[in-house]
């Protein structure tokens, strides 16, 4: 609302006001961070920095100087040309990741439930980390669902998410489920080598109609591990296709709990009615939209009485074999592990596919809920470009608390593929 001002301020913010940083402003996000495309804000969504383009073959004309004299024998070249059509930045925090990319700021504050820093991150080619679960705190972080909501940072590169993660990290007395663990110097593990580090390849990883440019940039990145020294492990990680059922029973769940208290009695949006129980619900009518909505009624579902036991005590229980999956293979020797960060590059803003269908928008999240249900650490990492010219990411995927081989990993990467830019057009 026009001059609102806050009563108290995040920690994670308080900690880089602390070490200097220098707050440009808010940006945007989807509504009670609860979407993968920017596009469930009030305000409407932000606009992807990046462009489709597409190869065209440009005829060349022979030249003449004076009388006769040759300069050029014309013949053809090919030159990419920008496609007009407005992309989303990704979610739930495209405008943290649109705003870095195209430079407006050296890096910027996000949160994460199921992907809302890894997948803005890999639409809009920059760098986002989802850090251990309890790594940051989340006091003053508005809750979608408190055991997957953990803040992070978008950069530019790994280096500068390293030093952000470094001043956003500590344990909290006011957020008990923030843990008391030393936070390294994490830009120290830039530039360490990765020979014999042992990388995981999940077979599960592979699903069915990911696009081959997708599955082209994950045979790179192994190469590239490899040609560093790493060893490579084929692992299995058998529950991943259970992942997403569950978190969509899981996070709206816990979001129609905490939700429950915006009911427009002692802050916030209240609409009248003619009595507590007719303001309660015209309020929380107006007051969320539908996407929110729609999670809420899902989420009071399978809490109710008689859908308990069979959905969210369910889900429960296949968040625990995520977990142990992920145990067992980290148990096994391998260090970090290496996936695709989404399953497509940007798509087009008001895409109709995502718009008729609920669970295609979802299934953007199909990469990383998984790093949420079992509370790990991941970051996600620009490693090329499809043939579009859109950027992709790779997922790297760590043991609890151990970010530090995520950055010296992604940094790998990150060496080997280069940087990307979005051409200017704004």
């Amino acid at each position: 609302w026009d001059g609102w001002e806050r009563r108290y301020k995040s920690t994670v913010t308080a900690n880089l006001w602390a070490d200097g940083a220098v707050m440009l402003g808010k940006l945007n996000m989807d509504e009670f961070a609860m979407g993968s495309s920017n596009e469930t804000s009030y305000y409407g969504p932000v606009i992807n920095p990046w462009r489709r383009s597409r190869l065209d073959t440009v005829v060349m004309p022979t030249t003449h100087q004076g009388d006769g004299g040759f300069v050029s024998a014309g013949g053809a070249k090919t030159q990419r040309t920008l496609d007009n059509a407005q992309l989303v930045p990704g979610g739930s925090s495209g405008g943290s990741a649109s705003a870095v990319s195209a430079f407006l700021c050296a890096g910027a504050t996000a949160t994460d439930t199921g992907g809302s820093i890894r997948q803005p991150a890999a639409f809009t080619g920059t760098v986002g980390i989802k850090p251990t679960y309890g790594r940051c705190s989340r006091w003053g972080i508005v809750a979608f669902a408190s055991s997957l909501d953990q803040a992070g940072p978008i950069a530019r590169d790994v280096r500068d998410a390293a030093i952000l993660l470094k001043s956003m990290a500590s344990v909290d007395p006011r957020d008990t489920t923030s843990v008391d663990s030393p936070v390294p110097d994490y830009e120290a593990a830039i530039g360490k080598p990765i020979k014999g580090m042992k990388v995981g390849i999940p077979k599960e990883y592979r699903v069915d109609g990911m696009p081959q440019d997708i599955e082209a940039l994950w045979q790179k990145g192994i190469a590239w591990l490899k040609e560093a020294g790493a060893e490579i492990v084929d692992i299995s990680l058998p529950h991943t296709k259970y992942a997403l059922p569950a978190y969509y029973i899981v996070a709206p769940a816990e979001a129609s709990s905490n939700l429950a208290r915006y009911d427009g009695v002692r802050y916030g949006l209240r609409v009248p009615g003619k009595d507590i129980v007719d303001m309660y619900e015209k309020t929380r009518a107006a007051g969320f939209g539908r996407e929110v909505k729609r999670r809420i009624m899902i989420g009071t579902y399978v809490l109710s009485a008689g859908y308990y036991d069979a959905y969210y005590l369910q889900a429960q229980k296949v968040r625990t074999l995520i977990k142990r999956d992920f145990e067992n293979v980290f148990a096994a020797g391998v260090d970090v592990i290496l996936t695709p960060a989404t399953p497509s590059a940007a798509f087009g803003i008001a895409d109709e596919d995502m718009a008729s269908d609920p669970v295609k928008m979802y299934l953007n999240d199909i990469f990383t809920v998984t790093v949420n249900m079992a509370g790990l650490p991941g970051i996600s990492v620009p490693a090329g470009l499809d043939a579009k010219g859109l950027p992709l990411g790779l997922q790297l995927i760590g043991r609890p608390f151990d970010e530090e081989t995520l950055f010296q990993t992604a940094h790998v990467i990150e060496q080997a593929a280069g940087t990307f830019q979005p051409e200017k057009w704004w």
